[in-house]
């Protein structure tokens, strides 16, 4: 593909990728032993991701509606069962879910437009689209409230984000459809839950949810270095919460089928799959009081184990352990031996508790600083990890993109999809011999998939989707 100029407003032209070949394996393994490639190109022959399609899906029997709306958490959930192969059929509202017209800075051109409905959908809503089926619902009519029961008689999931009690109070809530479908696996994802004081509070989203779980509070440079508290570019609590659901569900499949035969209620919130990954937090402030402050880029209880500035960037170094903190010292000291000698001799800092203090970090990650402003990120890691110090240099997404490691691994990969055309992505990172993941297709536009759908699971004529359509309903 010839290389063109990058996207513009009011063009579409695309850069080439990848702008250099993908590595072969002859040029990975150059370097390595002869008998230490067996154990990885043992591993390349079962799991490489492009020999995916022509083995069986984990959860090809499984049938999932997905009614979330406005927040990617559910989309995210459902994406995961959708890449191990369960049929996800995205329920949404006349016109689409209102996710789909986010896009950076408000510009269309930023987003991606499929060959059949010339429909544009926002790139963060289309990711997680992956694999999954489009129909439309209104389910604030009646008529399309009684499609979604016909439905779920169908289906092993339902997920929802609704207000607290909003389903319930439809008439399709766990309690109506747990009735019709004993079965069925009923999900609800949202930021702080149905039930407690402030499940009825509006508009809380996924920045809400990082602050309201400490994250935020812990995150960005100490006040003293003019830091404040800074929350995830990513909607980043979506993700842990919808990680969190897509286990939930798979429990309690595993448990329908392997002990009641019955489906069950699941609640999976984002506050809270936030406040359980903030690790020793609670311990610590259980024992005492303490609060963990923000300390930036810096550890507060490995020294040294931080990204600090460099030559062209910013590169992270760990010194985990003593080995690796002498290791660090040694690849400075063939270059600045005055260096290594001071670190050596400093009877403060000969063990990891002992250089914890922050006077002694301040010490430490400017002696290292004053070597790595020398050295580029490449020349850094290349010296740093002849040392086997653990160590890598700070990455934009160009740079992933073209990484040679991702490459060869297929995680970065241009999809060619049927609707949308050629499309950089991330593959998913399931990687497993007998059931992988995959990519089968990036996403539909609204309703795209509802005369098969509905034909296919409810048997609708030609005059049903007339009424229905009448009606409001789809």
């Amino acid at each position: 593909m010839a290389k063109t100029e990058p996207l513009r407003p009011g063009t579409r032209g695309r850069p080439a990728w990848p702008a250099v070949p993908t590595p072969g394996a002859d040029e990975v393994y150059q370097a390595v032993p002869e008998q230490a490639r067996d154990y990885p190109r043992f591993l390349e022959t079962i799991l490489r991701p492009e020999h995916a399609h022509k083995k069986p899906e984990a959860l090809s029997r499984i049938r999932v509606l997905d009614c979330t709306t406005g927040m990617m958490i559910g989309h995210w959930c459902s994406s995961q069962l959708a890449e191990l192969g369960a049929e996800v059929i995205q329920v949404e509202p006349p016109g689409g879910d209102p996710l789909r017209q986010l896009t950076p800075f408000g510009r269309r051109e930023y987003m991606a437009q499929d060959s059949e409905q010339n429909e544009p959908v926002g790139l963060h809503f289309l990711h997680e689209m992956r694999n999954k089926q489009s129909v439309t619902i209104n389910l604030e009519t009646k008529p399309g409230r009684e499609v979604l029961k016909k439905l779920a008689v169908h289906a092993d999931v339902l997920i929802e984000n609704a207000p607290p009690g909003r389903f319930d109070g439809w008439k399709i809530g766990y309690r109506q459809l747990s009735r019709i479908n004993p079965r069925l696996v009923y999900c609800w994802v949202g930021q702080r839950g149905q039930w407690g004081p402030l499940k009825d509070q509006p508009g809380v989203r996924d920045p809400v949810a990082q602050c309201a779980s400490g994250f935020v509070h812990g995150t960005g440079d100490p006040k003293e270095f003019g830091g404040r508290p800074t929350r995830s570019g990513m909607w980043m609590a979506d993700h842990v919460g919808g990680t969190a659901a897509a286990m939930g569900i798979m429990a309690a499949l595993v448990h329908r089928e392997r002990v009641s035969g019955k489906g069950q209620f699941i609640e999976a919130t984002a506050a809270e799959g936030i406040i359980r990954i903030l690790d020793y937090n609670w311990a610590w402030h259980g024992m005492d009081g303490s609060i963990r402050p923000r300390y930036g880029n810096w550890d507060l209880a490995i020294n040294i184990y931080a990204v600090n500035p460099c030559k062209d960037g910013h590169m992270m170094v760990g010194g985990g352990h003593d080995r690796l903190w002498y290791r660090i010292w040694k690849t400075v000291g063939d270059e600045v031996p005055a260096v290594e000698e001071e670190i050596v001799a400093d009877p403060n800092l000969r063990n990891v508790s002992e250089r914890l203090p922050h006077t002694r970090q301040v010490k430490t990650y400017t002696l290292l600083c004053e070597w790595l402003k020398g050295n580029s990120r490449s020349d850094a890691e290349r010296k740093l990890i002849k040392q086997e110090v653990a160590s890598g240099g700070v990455m934009a997404v160009h740079e992933v993109a073209e990484y040679p490691h991702f490459k060869y691994r297929g995680q970065v990969a241009e999809f060619d999809d049927r609707l949308y055309g050629p499309v950089l992505v991330a593959t998913s990172p399931m990687l497993s011999e007998k059931i992988p993941a995959r990519l089968k297709w990036i996403g539909r536009p609204f309703g795209y998939d509802n005369e098969d759908v509905y034909r296919r699971l409810l048997g609708f004529t030609r005059e049903d989707f007339e009424r229905l359509k009448t009606q409001g309903a789809i």
